[in-house]
């Protein structure tokens, strides 16, 4: 992260009335949109001596008022839901700091936008090791959407129009592609022939819910593995963060991402794309842990479609990061010019192991959703 980007963060950090004096400012996490930086300060532990504070992306979420409106319903609903069943383990809420003006994010003379939110003591991993950390994914996306089923899902903004309908995505690659004039390299033309391979499936989620089979209910909408918190000492799942996507949508699309995202035993960012590979194994654990908690709130239609939800995602990311090299990496942080084609190929042969082993997929599906 950039020098200068720390320098402002530590003159805006002071405005969101921290409890002591700031110590450091630095920089933390690994997201690929939102600048985040870590705040220290100069009081015990136990009084909340770390704060986070963000630079949001307005390129990404142009209307930060949506954002942390849905933000703050969303935290709202979970500790209502808390209140009412207290849980015998941990959660915790990612609460909002609020600004010295009263309001949930502030504005600097340069238009960027910042926001503070409650520091959550806990860890945060890039990809699965061990089957409990598959188990805590699948209950933390369950226990994340079972205490925001309060919310109508017409309570809930849409801060990205288009965010998971993969028909969107599939348009704009067309629009983008169609602009290209090098010549393709063979990765190029085999992200291109995937393409057009599955070009045809994308609308099968959408049409369902045209049709009343599906409905929209509140999701996360980027429930990853790395935005999952774990307990240090006990491993346990303690919260899901990064609420900015959380907005009306198909559950679907959360279930897949979870599973597309603890499955991938090699990570998003293995340069080894040839040799990904969708570990079923793993998703029985994670499908187990989640369907145990979310089983009350779902209906036969909505467990027909879990398959597709798992495979679909997968296809949409892989979409978004190839159409996103041929646009000059515009949406997502890169390492390199070439980084956002390595994560697309990446994607598509993950989605490529799901195909390959869907009958056995959709019978664990089935197996799990009537024990």
């Amino acid at each position: 992260m950039l020098p200068t980007a720390i320098r402002v963060s530590a003159l805006i950090a002071p405005q969101f009335k921290p409890q002591g004096q700031i110590l450091t400012v630095e920089p933390f996490g690994s997201g690929n949109v939102n600048d985040t930086f870590l705040v220290r300060l100069d009081i015990p532990a136990s009084d909340g001596n770390h704060f986070i504070l963000q630079r949001l992306n307005t390129q990404v979420f142009p209307d930060p008022v949506a954002v942390m409106g849905n933000m703050r319903r969303c935290t709202e609903a979970m500790a209502i839901a808390l209140q009412q069943n207290p849980m015998e383990r941990r959660w915790e809420i990612p609460h909002i700091l609020p600004h010295e003006s009263g309001a949930d994010f502030y504005t600097d003379e340069r238009g960027q936008v910042w926001r503070a939110i409650a520091f959550i003591a806990g860890t945060s991993i890039d990809q699965i090791s061990t089957p409990q950390q598959a188990q805590e994914l699948g209950y933390g996306l369950g226990q994340f959407q079972s205490l925001i089923q309060i919310i109508p899902p017409e309570d809930l903004a849409d801060t990205l129009p288009g965010f998971h309908i993969t028909p969107r995505y599939l348009a704009q690659y067309q629009q983008v592609v169609a602009t290209v004039q090098s010549p393709p390299s063979p990765e190029v033309r085999h992200c291109q022939a995937f393409i057009g391979d599955r070009a045809s499936t994308v609308g099968i989620l959408e049409t369902a819910k045209a049709k009343g089979d599906l409905t929209l209910r509140p999701i996360h909408g980027d429930p990853k593995v790395n935005n999952l918190l774990l307990d240090p000492h006990t491993g346990q799942a303690v919260t899901m963060v990064d609420l900015d996507t959380v907005k009306p949508g198909l559950i679907h699309y959360d279930v897949g991402d979870c599973l597309r995202s603890g499955c991938n035993p090699l990570g998003e960012e293995t340069a080894d794309w040839e040799k990904v590979m969708f570990d079923c194994d793993r998703a029985q654990i994670i499908l187990k842990a989640y369907l145990d908690l979310a089983r009350p709130f779902l209906t036969p239609q909505d467990g027909a479609y879990l398959y597709t939800g798992i495979r679909l995602i997968t296809f949409e990311l892989g979409l978004r990061f190839f159409t996103d090299y041929l646009a000059g990496n515009v949406y997502f942080h890169v390492q390199d010019p070439e980084h956002n084609l390595r994560r697309a190929l990446v994607q598509f042969q993950l989605c490529a192991s799901i195909e390959a082993q869907a009958t056995q997929l959709e019978s664990l599906i089935e197996s799990l959703l009537n024990p």
